[in-house]
């Protein structure tokens, strides 16, 4: 298929943002996805259980199985992560499918909220668009959801570690896959991608080929900097509860107030905070004194883009419609790694609408895709 023709059908078939959000067509939280407290010990990416699970709204000729994996927390705790292959139902090349980690969007912090609880799987139709075109797509959940731990909300370094350790755990469940893998994300899943390449540094996988970021990037600080200024600071609860995941010494009543505690208490058990208290001003959400605290600090620091150089090349796509992250950001953060030398390329998209961009970049997407598993070197216009 002419890569025009594909940009054609993945715009047609990207999910709007408006859709996405309201999470239609949850399914039930099973027995799959429970595990025994404490965890039977296993190396990171070792498999635990999978499942064909047929009732998903995919296209003909594109088969789902169910992973459950060992995964590893930001303190090093083994913990559990599950998550979805897609399959073409044709026979696989001689050396396997190449295969796209994908790494979703935000969609909570609740168990319910696991991308791969929803029939659309969140991004069905995208990423079904690439099974078609003979790839397998990883799907993780981030740990926490679906399977019974605290999620590391918001944190890109451990949601990078659940993306690595989906690779191995997908071989194990789907013998079809071939060796050769990119990661790809959106929003707090192109964050994800990111912490991909900068962990690939230290463990260089000679397999990874290099990381997809859609939807702008920035640093955790300036993001949400950003959110305090606007109308929804309703979004620092998701915040808090990725700093006490991390750091259960951390006391959340130090940095929200006692309405936003009543928001607080909500997340665990629903992807969104309903209530018209989410849109109360910043300083009645937040204690004056909130950026001071010691472990919101280092919960920035660590969700620093450009730490160190990447392992393996990156692709940068970004819209100029992006409610949250504005174009400054991300040219700072692209900026840095620039600076380091990485192997960048960057592009910026006039959307009308912030959701369309996944849909619009597919051009570049797949060309730089097409590259990586062809093996040849990676551009730069960091210039």
């Amino acid at each position: 298929m002419p890569v025009a023709d594909i940009a054609e059908l993945a715009q047609s078939q990207t999910v709007p943002q408006a859709e996405r959000s309201e999470f239609r067509g949850l399914l039930p939280l099973t027995s799959f996805y429970s595990t025994p407290n404490p965890l039977p010990a296993g190396k990171p990416g070792e498999l635990m259980r999978s499942e064909r699970f047929d009732e998903y709204q995919l296209p003909a000729g594109v088969s789902a199985v169910r992973i459950l994996y060992h995964s590893r927390s930001a303190d090093g705790e083994d913990v559990a992560a599950s998550g979805v292959v897609l399959v073409p139902d044709e026979s696989p090349p001689v050396d396997g499918l190449p295969v796209i980690a994908w790494a979703h969007g935000f969609t909570g912090t609740a168990r319910r909220c696991a991308p791969s609880l929803m029939r659309n799987l969140y991004e069905g139709p995208f990423l079904s668009m690439y099974v078609k075109l003979g790839y397998a797509v990883v799907a993780t959940d981030f740990v926490g959801l679906g399977t019974n731990f605290r999620n590391a909300s918001v944190d890109m370094q451990s949601n990078a570690a659940d993306v690595i350790y989906s690779i191995a755990a997908s071989r194990a469940a789907v013998p079809q896959l071939g060796r050769k893998w990119v990661a790809m994300g959106e929003s707090e899943g192109g964050l994800a991608a990111l912490g991909v390449g900068e962990l690939e540094r230290d463990i260089r996988d000679p397999d990874y080929l290099g990381s997809i970021a859609v939807s702008g990037i920035a640093d955790a600080k300036e993001l949400y900097e950003q959110i305090a200024k606007g109308s929804s600071p309703g979004q620092f609860v998701f915040l808090v509860y990725g700093i006490q995941t991390l750091y259960p010494r951390f006391q959340v009543n130090q940095v929200l107030t006692e309405k936003a505690l009543a928001l607080y208490r909500q997340i665990e058990n629903s992807c969104a905070v309903t209530s018209t208290d989410s849109e109360v001003p910043a300083n009645q959400m937040l204690k004056p004194d909130w950026e001071d605290n010691g472990f919101v600090q280092q919960f920035f620091a660590r969700n620093t883009i450009g730490q160190k150089p990447t392992h393996g090349p990156l692709l940068i796509i970004s819209s100029n419609a992006d409610p949250v992250v504005r174009t400054g950001m991300t040219a700072r953060a692209v900026a840095r790694l620039c600076k380091q030398r990485d192997a960048l390329q960057f592009h910026k998209y006039q959307s009308a609408e912030f959701a369309r961009v996944l849909g619009d970049s597919v051009r570049d997407q797949l060309t730089w895709i097409q590259a990586r598993f062809a093996g040849r070197s990676a551009s730069s216009n960091c210039h």
